[in-house]
């Protein structure tokens, strides 16, 4: 099962008490004080992880706690260290302060760690109150309570493509085709659920990632339909692909689809619509006269969009929109590069 939303409670371990305590040895009846320092608590680290791709677990363990540090012993022995307690997280995942909703990490890297809640330090044992004046302190400092906080973890799939189109517009058929992913294809409505990543080989030694997300419906930014669950997932790609369904039997014209899933995107996040983007004409081997494949063509030629009519079925002109694809994330990656 696919989660991408969680919401969970840490505690970082409390810090150990500091001892008190005097040495009490044979010939040595006013042995000074020799109380040890309490142990640090263990800190709450998230970690991000390729060996996870879900938050699944997240809803059956809500509670997590790193052990606290131990309390200080005589003869100077110091409390151990409560180890940490270390949560795997997807690569993607967006960790926020529950209440305030302020993003506190934003893991994007594997192996990527940060510190979310810091354990309680350790108290001072006696030992340390010593003083010229004071040579028998029993005086001793209790450990400090680790942090503590309620967390919204939110998963973004890290892709360069995402592809934006109505339910049944050939989204997870050209997916399926153009990669190695294999979503599930059917004629009805919603079959994508969750959202699918594939890899794209488009020349020697290079590759980008597409990501397929639910069809999208009029109104999905209102909650309708399934897709705007998943929108966010395409808000870190480089690039977008609207697919826009050709077929002659379709009764939306395919102009009136395009602007329509350009204003569910703006009403989700108006920075989508700056987002470099290409058209798709789909199903071009079901396309009847050509009116509707005519109309978007003129519409885009028009407004200077890109547009690659083709069939995912016959295949016919998928290698123009992989080789468009690759290039442009090409150069939006060296663009990144070079702003760096």
């Amino acid at each position: 099962m696919f989660i991408d939303h969680a919401r969970i409670f840490v505690k970082a371990g409390d810090g150990g008490s500091g001892h008190s305590s005097f040495r009490r040895e044979k010939f040595v009846p006013l042995g000074g004080p020799n109380g040890g320092d309490g142990g640090h608590g263990g800190h709450v680290i998230f970690e991000a992880s390729t060996r996870v791709t879900t938050l699944l677990d997240m809803r059956y363990q809500r509670h997590y706690e790193a052990p606290s540090g131990e309390r200080g012993q005589k003869s100077n022995r110091h409390g151990a260290t409560g180890s940490n307690e270390i949560i795997l997280v997807p690569v993607g995942t967006l960790i926020k302060a529950a209440e305030t909703r302020e993003t506190l990490a934003d893991l994007t890297v594997n192996g990527q760690t940060a510190i979310i809640a810091e354990g309680g330090k350790g108290g001072k044992g006696n030992a340390r109150f010593a003083t010229s004046t004071n040579r028998a302190p029993r005086e001793f400092e209790p450990g400090t309570p680790g942090a503590q906080r309620w967390l919204t973890l939110e998963l973004k799939l890290l892709a360069d493509v995402g592809l934006v189109g109505f339910p049944n517009a050939g989204k997870s058929t050209l997916i399926s085709t153009i990669s190695s992913a294999h979503p599930e294809i059917s004629s009805y409505p919603f079959t994508t659920l969750r959202p699918h990543l594939g890899v794209v080989e488009w020349k020697e030694h290079s590759s980008f990632v597409v990501a397929d997300i639910p069809g999208l419906i009029k109104g999905a930014h209102e909650g309708k339909g399934l897709g705007i669950q998943f929108l966010k997932h395409i808000q870190r790609t480089a690039l977008l692909l609207y697919l826009i369904d050709i077929t002659e039997w379709m009764e939306q014209d395919p102009i009136s689809t395009f602007e329509t899933l350009r204003s569910e995107l703006q009403a989700f996040d108006p920075t989508l619509l700056e987002r470099p983007f290409a058209v798709a004409a789909t199903k071009i081997d079901s396309q009847g006269d050509g009116h509707h494949l005519h109309s978007l063509q003129n519409y885009c030629v028009e407004h200077q969009y890109p547009c690659f009519p083709l069939s995912a079925i016959t295949k016919e002109g998928l290698p123009s929109l992989v080789t468009y694809l690759g290039q442009a994330v090409l150069e939006n990656n060296a663009s990144c590069t070079s702003k760096r």
